[in-house]
């Protein structure tokens, strides 16, 4: 696989990289991301992800464009309010890179549909906003072999882990929350999920290059008020309906 002579000025500082050089990003090049929800987290996530040279991105979400979204989904401008996100999204990223193919599917993540949208990815990064959709995004992903890089967000904080195999998120989270928090119900400054979504691209990166220690298993939690960042580990249950099979 070669490079353009505009991919090879494009991507210089990531060249240079000992941890990425030629073979890194002849990774990224062949590399298929599926980024379900193009919202906080899924929006600066796929501009980083598109920026780094991922070669397709596959954007699901089957949401339209509001002015409340501007406040954070920072692929998305006033004019394109109304606009489908995957379409308006697209069009961002064919901006950013044309080097980069985009797929969409305007549409909801769902039992039906899961598996064969999981399975045409090589990764997924989940920065949807209810946990029944997160769990739906988790069994697929265990059910077809592909690692998990999920990115949650509210109010001031946020978090990001990897999940391949088991432990899988079912794990951190066994039952959905009666009074679940949204940020459609709590509140979010934008700033954090800016931070959020560029942790969950870089996570996704990591993966596809071999870089570093992904958080396979491990749970990044940032506070944004107190300016403070801790990991956990994440157990394995062993009850797990999903991964512990």
């Amino acid at each position: 696989m070669t490079f353009s002579e505009d991919e090879v000025e494009r991507y210089a500082r990531h060249l240079v990289l000992s941890e990425v050089g030629g073979p890194g990003q002849q990774a990224l090049k062949r590399a298929r991301v599926l980024i379900v929800g193009i919202g906080g987290v899924g929006a600066p996530a796929a501009l980083y992800l598109a920026a780094a040279g991922v070669g397709t991105l596959g954007l699901i979400d089957d949401d339209v464009v509001g002015l409340s979204n501007l406040q954070r989904q920072i692929a998305f401008s006033t004019p394109e309010v109304g606009r489908p996100k995957v379409e308006a999204a697209a069009a961002r990223l064919g901006e950013l890179n044309p080097h980069v193919a985009v797929e969409t599917f305007q549409e909801r993540l769902t039992q039906a549909n899961a598996a064969e949208r999981i399975g045409a990815f090589d990764i997924v990064l989940d920065g949807t906003d209810d946990f029944a959709t997160r769990h739906r995004v988790n069994a697929a992903c265990v059910a077809t072999g592909r690692p998990l890089v999920s990115g949650a967000l509210g109010r001031w904080s946020g978090q990001v882990g990897v999940f391949a195999g088991r432990p899988c998120y079912r794990c951190l989270t066994p039952d959905i929350p009666p009074d679940a928090e949204t940020c459609s119900r709590v509140g979010v400054i934008g700033a954090v999920a800016g931070v959020v979504g560029t942790m969950a691209a870089l996570e996704a990166i990591k993966l596809i290059v071999g870089a570093g220690e992904a958080l396979t298993g491990r749970l990044l939690i940032y506070d944004g008020l107190a300016g403070t960042a801790r990991t956990a580990r994440v157990g394995a249950d062993p009850t797990c309906p999903v991964c512990a099979g």
